[in-house]
C-alpha cells in the first residue's frame, strides 16, 4: 500500500466509528478494517486496531453504567447522565484527534482504553 493509501484507511478506521455509533455498533468500523488490512500494512492495523478497542472500552463503559443504573433502582442515573455527556465529548475529540494523527502518518494512543484485542 502506497503511504497516502496507509493514512486513508487509518483515519476511516476512526472517523468511521462516528457513523456506526448511531447504531451503538462502533466497533464494527475498525474491526472491518482491521480484518482486510492487517495483513496489508502495519500502519493501518495499528490504528485500526487501537480505534476498535477504544470502541469495545466505549461499549464495556456503558454497559457498567447501565448495570450501576440498574443496581441503584435509577439513581445511579444522577452519576450516569452528567458522566456521560462528558464521555461523549471527549470521546468525540479523542477520536478527531486520532483521525488527524492518522492523516498526519503518527501514531495515537486513546486514553482510558482497554487493549482487550491485540
Amino acid at each position: 500500500m502506497s503511504p497516502s493509501e496507509e493514512r486513508t484507511w487509518s483515519m476511516i478506521a476512526h472517523i468511521g466509528s462516528l457513523v456506526a455509533a448511531w447504531f451503538a455498533m462502533g466497533f464494527l468500523c475498525p474491526l472491518v478494517v482491521w480484518l482486510v488490512y492487517r495483513d496489508r500494512s502495519d500502519f493501518v492495523r495499528r490504528h485500526a486496531l487501537e480505534s476498535l478497542n477504544f470502541q469495545i472500552s466505549l461499549l464495556i463503559y456503558g454497559i457498567v453504567a447501565a448495570i450501576l443504573v440498574a443496581i441503584t433502582f435509577g439513581l445511579g442515573i444522577l452519576i450516569v447522565i452528567p458522566a456521560a455527556f462528558i464521555g461523549v465529548i471527549a470521546a468525540l475529540v479523542v477520536i478527531i484527534l486520532a483521525t488527524v494523527a492518522a492523516s498526519g502518518g503518527r501514531e495515537y494512543r486513546y486514553p482510558l482504553t482497554l487493549r482487550l484485542v491485540k
